[in-house]
């Protein structure tokens, strides 16, 4: 591998940009202060220069070594400049956290809104509800600044991995397995956070904050049965890699929406346990000279010096780097002087925590949440009909399990079980496991419990010590003897029971799929802090749910499968199924979509739709190398006639049931068969749409074929095959024929 692919392949992506610091009951630290008799003859102090220039102005007055610590995560202050410390670190992957080392929750505040875990707010598959949440977690961010309780405002989030393997323990932080939704879900989230307007025009020269979407392309095992993240070799094919993370078209989403810069965490790993640099100061001279610009750690710190005296690093390599971190401080307002006087100073502590936003982490919760199964119609629950409550699982009453990992302190905390008295009077608990590993359990007294209620609701499934960073899963069942508990439960209750998971991977719950006595299931992932009230309101019919799977929910047998085979493509002579809805050949637990409502909704393309598009072009198709399939190379088109081959598909959708309901409307398209590594179908647009009873409305998609109709072959190119594609939607297909 050569050197950029190593670096590149250990290295978290995209640094974006950012707005200015403030001040209430502590001023924090800035540059530039006007009392400063210097100040007016520093270049980079001048707010009418541009950025270019003023960073080009700093970097001339620092010396050698003060250039070189300024490249780790914890950047020392220049006092002979009036320059304070600044500390990079910091996360924000579903509201402020205090991992990291940039945010204290130790003054004036102490907590931040915690939203849904990612994996569940990409359940909704509604880009306006990632903005507003990303938005909100910026405005925390800049009145935790303001107070003094910020020493940075770069946000190492959001985490837009694709989900590839289902045991991987931090695939809860991803909006799951589809390159269109991940790219979707990070420009509507960074453009919230960095306080652009949904459309990505700039509100302001400086920005709320700074983003920094992660991580390298094909990271998704953590520490599976001895492969580590740190020396795991991911051999990825360039058709492969196609299908893997913001594969083309659809990366042009993300880099739309940002100024990508590089940040590692493993310089020391590329000399130490990976072994590819021969010394630490070799190290140092590949990553810098490969585009990194800043490392989570101090590697380069320590040994950048040395690196230059042995003339393997110039001084040109770190200077390029320095450019673009210290233009993104300017751009974040640190070198404009007071934070008062500038953009976004006048947020108050208020704004944590308020109710807008808390209200806006229970919508996301009850948009995410994805109702699996509901037989008979067994929920909605009626509270005149449910005079007593039993509330069964260790998942029922341990607030944090709501959370996720990357969590900040929430604002508020009260567990499904708390939530459920307030429903129901006669509510009643028993644990049934000692915990979510459930090696320890209380059957009898499960038992005694179900019989003895009305109703009975399990709340069962994983938590941070079954997955989470640094831990992926073996199994993709229950843990221990939870399907026990459950199965016990079930059988003696009065009715059909209610089954509550709540998980950030998917598992493996073909037994409660199948048996009548698990009447209802519903998958809620990591919910946040709000996460307890929205299971409460979709129980009661309170909330009408509309979330589906943004994962394939595959069966115990997948873990045949070794989480280092890098695979995508189904391979029948030898028995390989595929990974993601696109190319999985066996039979899913339930499939990536799936999600049911307590109404219908039915579908009907326009009946003019487009059914034939003619490519006006001396181009004639050939054969590509991998198959006789007559196709057209993407880039032998041009950007021309892939502009004028753009069409629109319009979807009437109509609520058919009796309840209002937010509903996300998922087009696929598919080609006339699967083979020669055709992927069986592919996610091309996704709306949410909000119907009341009865409500009909119009869906319309614009779609490019060269983007969205296209596929990857051997060699990666992207080609458009002749003749027939398939547009889906639910049950409804439309056939479009391609003809030269």
């Amino acid at each position: 591998m050569g050197t950029r692919g190593l670096i590149l392949s250990s290295a978290l992506l995209l640094l974006l940009l950012a707005q200015p610091l403030l001040v209430f009951a502590a001023t924090p630290p800035f540059a530039c202060d006007p009392a400063n008799p210097s100040t007016p003859t520093f270049g980079f102090c001048q707010k009418t220069l541009p950025v270019d220039k003023r960073a080009n102005d700093l970097i001339s007055r620092l010396t050698l070594e003060e250039k070189i610590q300024q490249l780790g995560d914890i950047a020392p202050a220049i006092p002979r400049l009036g320059l304070p410390n600044y500390k990079w670190w910091s996360e924000a992957l579903h509201g402020v956290s205090g991992w990291g080392r940039g945010i204290r929750f130790n003054g004036t505040i102490t907590a931040a809104t915690s939203f849904p875990q990612v994996i569940l707010s990409a359940a909704s598959f509604n880009p306006d509800l990632w903005y507003r949440i990303g938005q909100a977690i910026g405005v925390e961010a800049r009145a935790i600044n303001n107070v003094g309780q910020a020493e940075g405002l770069t946000f190492w989030s959001p985490n837009v991995n694709i989900f590839r393997d289902p045991r991987w323990g931090r695939g809860q932080e991803t909006p799951g397995e589809d390159p269109l939704t991940a790219s979707k879900y990070a420009v509507a989230f960074v453009r919230g956070l960095q306080g652009d307007s949904p459309t990505g025009e700039r509100r302001s020269e400086q920005l709320m904050t700074s983003a920094c979407c992660k991580h390298y392309t094909a990271y998704d095992l953590e520490n599976w049965k001895g492969n580590s993240r740190f020396t795991f070799n991911a051999l990825v094919s360039t058709r492969k890699s196609s299908a893997f993370l913001l594969p083309q078209p659809h990366g042009s989403y993300v880099r739309s929406s940002s100024a990508q810069r590089f940040v590692s965490c493993s310089v020391n790993l590329i000399y130490g346990a990976i072994g590819y640099a021969k010394s630490p100061e070799e190290a140092v001279a590949d990553v810098l000279k490969s585009g990194m610009d800043l490392e989570c750690g101090d590697f380069v710190q320590k040994h950048g010096g040395s690196a230059v005296k042995q003339g393997i690093l110039s001084q040109g390599d770190i200077d390029r780097a320095l450019f673009n971190i210290l233009s993104l401080r300017i751009r974040l307002g640190h070198f404009n002087g007071n934070p008062l006087q500038l953009p976004a100073g006048d947020i108050p502590p208020s704004q944590v925590c308020s109710k807008e936003h808390q209200d806006l982490a229970l919508e996301a919760a009850k948009d995410g949440i994805v109702l699996l199964k509901n037989a008979a119609n067994l929920l909605p629950l009626a509270k005149s009909k449910v005079t007593s409550l039993g509330v069964i699982g260790p998942n029922a009453n341990v607030g944090y399990q709501l959370m996720g990992n990357y969590n900040g302190p929430p604002c508020k905390g009260i567990t499904p079980l708390g939530e459920l008295r307030n429903y129901v009077g006669d509510t009643r608990f028993e644990q049934g496991c000692n915990d979510v590993a459930c090696n320890a359990t209380a059957i009898n007294a499960v038992i005694q419990l179900a019989r003895s209620v009305d109703q009975v609701v399990v709340f069962m499934g994983l938590d941070q010590d079954q997955e989470r960073e640094s831990l992926d899963r073996i199994d993709l069942v229950l843990p221990g003897l939870q399907d026990k508990i459950i199965t016990k439960a079930a059988k003696y209750a009065k009715r059909p029971i209610v089954l509550v998971l709540l998980t950030g991977g998917p598992v493996d719950i073909t037994f409660a799929k199948n048996d009548p006595r698990m009447g209802a299931i519903l998958w809620a992932g990591y919910p946040g802090e709000s996460g307890a009230l929205a299971i409460a309101q979709v129980l009661f019919g309170e909330h009408n749910p509309g979330g589906r799977l943004p994962v394939t929910w595959y069966p115990q047998e997948f873990t045949r499968v070794p989480m280092t085979d890098m695979r995508m493509r189904a391979d029948p002579a030898t028995g390989y199924p595929g990974r993601s809805y696109r190319f999985y050949t066996g039979k899913p637990v339930y499939e990536f979509g799936h999600g049911i409502s307590f109404t219908s909704y039915s579908y009907e393309f326009e009946a003019e739709a487009v059914t034939s598009i003619y490519l006006n072009t001396s181009l004639a198709p050939r054969a590509t190398a991998d198959s006789d399939i007559l196709s057209y190379d993407i880039a032998s088109l041009g950007s021309d006639t892939c502009r004028y081959l753009k069409f629109s598909a319009t979807v009437g959708v109509k609520n058919q049931g009796s309840m209002a309901g937010k509903h996300p409307v998922l087009l696929f398209s598919r080609w006339s068969s699967s083979e020669h590594g055709r992927p069986l179908k592919q996610l091309v647009g996704f709306q949410s749409v909000h119907l009341e009873a009865g409500e009909s409305t119009r869906v319309v998609f614009p779609l490019s074929p060269c983007e969205h109709l296209s596929r990857a072959i051997d060699d990666g190119t992207r080609v458009l095959d002749k003749g027939s594609h398939y547009l889906v939607v639910g049950q409804k297909e439309h056939e479009i024929r391609f003809i030269s």
